[in-house]
């Protein structure tokens, strides 16, 4: 009775030391993070890399010499099409179209006026007339009347010249005024699209030459182009649907269209561009945002998915029972961020997700599920 008593204790104290022993042991294991295999919908996709960029972008210019009169260019400015911009000094040049209008209006009274030529050649017609009349009597013979005729032809010909110099100098008045006008419209700069502001190389007061840069403006249209490799790219269509996932918003990812495709690759890469309508909104789309997008080609019910960053290849690594397993699959469709597995796994097993290479087949771990 009294080895009883005394036995009591000494395996309860067993039982807690043994106790302890585990519990330090197993929380000293790593801690392997699983996610859970599920059925799912596969998605058949061919993998990019996407870049962000400006629709296009514009280095003004100005086609001819001046001093900046005003501005209101300002690094960061948001402009839309048909905002002021610049304007250079035109005093000069508004000084000379006056005085080409002031030419032109002098030409056209003195032309109103009329022509002197033209009285010389009315009196000279009414001497024909009398002289044909004294022809007929008599009075004159036919060599004076042939003189009298080419008198008249020679200033007929003296009125026409005249009309076509009058005509002309109308048009040359006409393409000066033009010209100066065209270029006094040169001379005043609106935004011709919307955009901003990136670049100012001119301020009021300076004097820039012709051809020479005042800003740049980059649209504020967006262009999200794919970069997908030459095996990848003949099943792609305009109008498939794809998922974008851009470096500077985790994970998170955006729907997409392919909305063209250029036929040619990079000479250099050999990788084909795409565009991407993306449903995010316009102002994320920062100029050289990165990142990668999945294509989808197909899609299909699948029996076991799972994260694509489990796959090593055609392995995995299966937790069960707090330890690893090395496993072979065989992968089905793969898309961005899923993976289908045809072979080698069923729908709650767990498999790691994290730091595949930490771990090794039979290590003993503690999990901690990602998501489940």
């Amino acid at each position: 009775m009294r080895n009883k008593f005394f036995g009591l204790p000494l395996l309860i104290s067993l039982v807690v030391i043994a106790a302890g022993i585990w519990a330090i042991s197993y929380y000293l294991r790593p801690v392997a993070l699983v996610e859970v295999v599920v059925k799912g919908r596969a998605v058949n996709a061919v993998p990019g890399s996407v870049n962000v960029t400006a629709e296009y972008n514009m280095e003004l210019k100005s086609e001819i010499a001046g001093r900046v009169l005003r501005s209101q260019l300002e690094l960061g400015r948001v402009v839309h099409k048909g905002d002021f911009l610049v304007e250079l000094d035109s005093g000069d040049l508004k000084l000379e179209i006056a005085q080409i209008e002031a030419d032109a209006e002098s030409h056209r009274r003195r032309v109103e006026v009329g022509s002197s030529i033209k009285l010389e050649l009315a009196n000279d017609k009414d001497d024909l007339v009398e002289k044909e009349r004294m022809f007929k009597l008599g009075g004159i013979s036919e060599a004076e009347l042939t003189r009298q005729r080419r008198l008249v032809q020679q200033v007929e010909q003296r009125v026409q010249l005249e009309d076509v110099e009058n005509e002309q100098k109308t048009e040359t008045y006409k393409n000066q005024l033009a010209v100066k006008r065209r270029q006094l419209d040169k001379m005043t700069f609106l935004a011709p699209f919307d955009g901003v502001i990136s670049e100012l190389f001119a301020r009021p007061g300076d004097l820039i030459g012709a051809n020479s840069p005042i800003a740049t403006i980059i649209s504020t249209s967006r262009t999200v182009e794919a970069k997908v490799s030459e095996e990848n790219f003949a099943g792609i269509r305009v109008g498939q649907k794809a998922s974008v996932r851009f470096l500077g918003y985790g994970s998170k990812l955006y729907d997409a269209t392919v909305s063209k495709i250029l036929p040619t690759a990079d000479a250099e890469t050999q990788r084909y561009v795409v565009y991407l309508d993306v449903a995010i909104a316009p102002e994320k789309l920062v100029p050289g945002l990165t990142g990668e997008v999945s294509i989808v080609l197909g899609e299909r019910e699948a029996n076991a998915i799972l994260p694509r960053r489990a796959l090593r290849g055609n392995e995995v690594f299966v937790v069960a029972d707090n330890r690893v397993e090395l496993r072979k699959v065989k992968p089905g469709y793969i898309g961005l961020n899923v993976a289908e597995i045809l072979d080698g796994l069923k729908p709650g097993e767990y498999v790691l997700v994290e730091e595949l290479d930490q771990f090794k087949a039979g290590d003993r771990v503690r999990t901690k599920i990602v998501t489940e």
